[in-house]
């Protein structure tokens, strides 16, 4: 059985094909530009070298045909034709307060994702277009939606509620979602694994660190709380989101430079977070470089994120309790060794005890590393996230009959032999 899972950005779908029987991926890439011009697919088939073609793609339906013609090409594929793809995985970032778990898609489904697609007009609309352009290209086969929000569904109503008029939410959902769902439940299942414990005995604080960034508290195997709110721009600073501020900055702001909703809106998600205190970079690799090299600014960006992270990391261990481990994933939790140093150096009076050289060998992102001292009593790992893992399983399981929640249902990689390839 071949899983197609499909993320469709606003100018971009990646993909990934997993053969269910072998338990393998058999391509992945991405097509970079879509709508904007100057499109092209990058395809990766394990063993063979990168495939790049330039292809324009004016619309996400013409992308997602590329993608099946690339899958099917008789020099770069990997299928013999299209019939082989028994089922479709779409990421849906926001799923609103209807979906706590991944579902078949009908028109039901899609419709209640178009009626909360203004809690992420950025996200929505182009996994919206994704879904109906695939179904257009591939109409014959079963199509799952996969929630970013549904894992924070388990939030108890005093974290996810704000402290503002409740009508707010009656009449609007304000509230607060979380996102970065998937990447959360897998890490946390891998990290329960790894300490040898069920799930529903864990407690565990993991830590996606990207270019957007969240923090999840997860009890008892499931979230209670999470740091990205009614949309992803609250939370930890971000490569451009600023993150948590003061409320009142927005109108100040938009009163001393004349600013309208819409540009203030624009300045907080695409100009602030590292790009804002920096002026000029969001790729930590680029800080951490002018930073070892003298750059005030970049040094000051590396300081405000690692304080941020720390002061997460000790107000969900207050909500918490007992603490087994803090994971650290996604691609600056994976690779960036200085900004986890900086998070955990001085947490020793809190039972986290960082071994500098582990922390600083922990450069890849292929392998489940403990960045802490043996005797630490919380562990710190290191874990690659595998999200489309997450929208395979998902959607094999949905085919089968056996999904439920995830608490109940068992993934491959929650098990102790799990081996990741």
């Amino acid at each position: 059985m071949q899983i197609l899972a499909l993320n469709c950005g606003s100018s971009s779908v990646k993909y990934q094909l997993f053969d269910w029987n072998k338990m393998e991926v058999v391509a992945k890439g991405m097509v970079e530009r879509v709508i904007i011009g100057d499109s092209f697919i990058l395809h990766e088939v394990p063993g063979r070298e990168a495939y790049r073609c330039e292809s324009d793609c004016p619309d996400h339906q013409v992308a997602i045909d590329l993608i099946i013609r690339t899958l099917t090409d008789p020099e770069h594929g990997v299928l013999e034709e299209i019939s082989e793809i028994s089922a479709v995985g779409h990421r849906v970032v926001h799923g609103g307060e209807k979906f706590t778990r991944s579902v078949m898609i009908d028109e039901a489904v899609l419709d209640a994702v178009k009626e909360v697609q203004h809690l992420a007009p950025l996200h929505n609309p182009p996994n919206i277009s994704g879904i109906e352009a695939a179904k257009a290209v591939l109409p014959d086969v079963p199509h799952v939606a996969i929630f970013d929000t549904a894992f924070h569904q388990t939030m108890p109503e005093h974290a996810y509620l704000y402290p503002v008029p409740y009508e707010w939410y009656e009449f609007h959902g304000v509230r607060r979602y979380g996102f970065h769902g998937t990447s959360h439940l897998y890490v946390s299942k891998r990290a329960a694994a790894i300490l040898g414990k069920k799930a529903c005995e864990t407690n565990i604080i993991t830590m996606h660190i990207g270019n957007g960034v969240s923090h999840c508290a997860i009890k008892g195997g499931v979230s209670v709380d999470t740091t990205m709110g009614l949309t992803p721009l609250e939370g930890a600073m971000m490569g451009t989101r600023c993150g948590d501020i003061d409320p009142a900055i927005p109108a100040f702001m938009m009163q001393k430079e004349n600013l309208s909703a819409k540009e203030i809106d624009g300045i907080l998600n695409k100009k602030s977070g590292v790009l804002g205190i920096t002026g000029r970079f969001t790729d930590r690799r680029d800080v951490i470089e002018h930073a070892n090299n003298g750059d005030k600014r970049c040094n000051l960006a590396l300081e405000i994120e690692a304080y941020r992270l720390k002061k997460y990391i000790g107000a969900y261990m207050a909500i918490i309790g007992r603490l087994d481990a803090v994971v650290f994933t996604a691609g600056v939790g994976e690779m960036g060794w200085p900004i986890r140093e900086k998070a955990i150096e001085g947490l020793e009076h809190l039972g986290i005890c960082l071994d500098k050289e582990r922390n600083k060998g922990a450069m890849t992102r292929k392998r489940e590393t403990l960045i802490t001292t043996d005797d630490s009593p919380v562990k710190v790992y290191v874990i690659p996230t595998d999200e489309e893992l997450v929208f395979t399983e998902d959607v094999a399981a949905i085919l089968s009959g056996t999904y439920t929640d995830h608490m109940n249902f068992e993934y491959t990689f929650s098990r102790p032999d799990f081996v990741r390839k």
